[in-house]
Formats: C-alpha cells, structure tokens, sequence
C-alpha cells in the first residue's frame, strides 16, 4: 500500500477560491488507474463570464448539483487518512476555504503537492515551468485541461512516473518535499542559489502582481508575498504567473468591471499562459500555507 493515493482536483465559479463548481477525484496504485470521482458542485456564488469561458461550467451546469456539505461527508470517508495529491497549492485552498465557508472541517489526509515533487525530481522544472499542463507535455501525457477529474487523473500520472523514476516511496516523497529545493554543496558546505522569493517558501518560482485597495499596506503585502517565495512586479506580463485582486475602486476602474491589470491577465491566461487570480484573502492563505 506504499504507493497508494488520491489526487484531485477543483474547478472554480470566480476568483474566490472557495466558490468550488466542479470536484475531480483519481485514486492510484503503483501507477494504476484504479478508480475515479467527480461531480459539479452549486457554489451558491456568482459565475464570472471568464472562467466559464475557461471550464464551460455555468449556473444551469449546477443549478440542481449537491452543495459543498452535502458531498464533503463522503469525500471525507473516502480519502480520510490517505496521501492527497494536488498540483500547486490553489485546490488545497479552495476546498479548506469551502469548509471553512459551512463551518465544516478540512480534510483528514496527507497533502502532497505534485508540483513540489516536479521541482525536485527535474532541476530543469526546479524554478519555472513546473505547471500541470508543461509537465504533461514533456512526459507525453494527453489530458483536457479544466475538467477538474482530468486534472486529478493527470496529476496522478505526472506523480506515477515520478515514483518509477526516482525509485523513492511515496511515504518518502512526503519528507523529501519539505527540503529544500536542489539544494548545492562545495566542500560538504550548503551553497544556497540566488533567488528574489524565499526557496523555502510555498509559491517559491511564482511571480505575483497586486493590483485594487488591498487591506495591508503594499510594501507589506510585498513582503508577505517574497517570504513565501514569490518575485513580486508592478505590471502584469509574460512573467506573471498571480494576480491579486484587491477591492476595485469604481474611479479607479474609469469604467470597466475589472482593473487593467485583471483584464490583461484574463488576456494572458485566454492565450494560454499559467495565471491564477486570487483575492486578497485567498493568496494570504496560500502564502502563509506550511
């Protein structure tokens, strides 16, 4: 049972994380395939155009899907105690950030983050193109991305492979992720590499872009988000892989429903590039994630 595990991931109805609208779940054995969940979810929130013109999940979709606490028991039953795969930590956040939204309790399980697992097993992914699809793409895995059961299955492939690879268990795996990254020795002395972000940090590699009235001060959201590994910009970019939005100010957005930044994110991440949005509330979970 070493090699033993779930993966899952979720889709989203906008751009707080806990507005969960689609739940995937694929369970492993030594490398197998051996069973799959998935079901759409009632967010009881509001569908942003965009991300249903990412997923192709609305409200008709959901209109008459079980909400989070009507399904969280059994998907509670199934994965209580066992290792939970999720690439990068946004499916952690949104399903806690869910549980936390009905008063229920996170799920009892081991956390993995695949992504981690990638930035340390490829030096070549150690700081960048570590996302699921670039992943699936060099190991010749086929998937459909934003359905959230192919997510989980590829996922699940991508940590496979990385176990026949490595020839290291998954129980070891859970320990190694925890340390640091590549880590180079000179004469059996510790060298770190140069970074902006903290290499320890959980969004370590990620750049991140502030953009509306956040409830801290810049400079210290700046701070906030270096500690946790991120390199922190003032515009939105090819580089860019986190918007943060912040409350939007109507003469601020001189119109338009969403800040210039938001909009050319959305741009960005409709041509293809890895951008998540979160709000201010969801990156700070994520950032303070240990």
């Amino acid at each position: 049972m070493e090699n033993h595990f779930f993966a899952i991931d979720v889709e989203t109805a906008n751009a707080d994380y806990s507005s969960i609208c689609q739940i995937g779940i694929a369970e492993f054995m030594n490398g197998d395939l051996i069973g799959s969940w998935k079901t759409y979810v009632n967010p009881e929130q509001y569908f942003d155009e965009f991300f249903t013109s990412i997923h192709g999940i609305d409200e008709e979709k959901v209109q008459n899907a079980p909400k989070i606490p009507e399904i969280m028991e059994e998907v509670s039953k199934m994965l209580k105690g066992h290792k939970l795969i999720h690439h990068m930590p946004f499916d952690r956040c949104s399903l806690n950030r869910a549980c936390e939204n009905y008063l229920l309790n996170h799920l009892d399980v081991d956390w993995m983050d695949s992504a981690k697992m990638v930035r340390r097993h490829w030096s070549e992914f150690s700081s960048k193109g570590y996302g699921l699809g670039k992943i699936c793409g060099h190991l010749g895995i086929n998937f459909t991305a934003h359905d959230a059961l192919e997510d989980a299955i590829a996922a699940g492939k991508v940590v496979s492979h990385i176990l026949i690879a490595s020839n290291i268990t998954l129980g070891n795996w859970l320990i190694k992720i925890e340390k640091p990254i590549t880590p180079r020795t000179y004469g059996g002395t510790y060298v770190s590499f140069k970074t902006d972000g903290n290499p320890e940090g959980p969004l370590y590699g990620e750049s991140v872009v502030f953009t509306g009235t956040l409830s801290r001060p810049r400079a210290e959201m700046a701070q906030i988000a270096a500690h946790a590994g991120c390199n922190v910009s003032d515009g939105v970019n090819k580089e860019t892989t986190i918007l943060v939005v912040g409350f939007q100010t109507a003469y601020r957005l001189a119109g338009y429903d969403k800040s210039s930044k938001q909009r050319k994110a959305e741009l960005l991440k409709g041509k293809g590039q890895s951008i998540q949005i979160f709000s201010e509330e969801d990156f700070k979970w994520m950032a303070d994630l240990q």
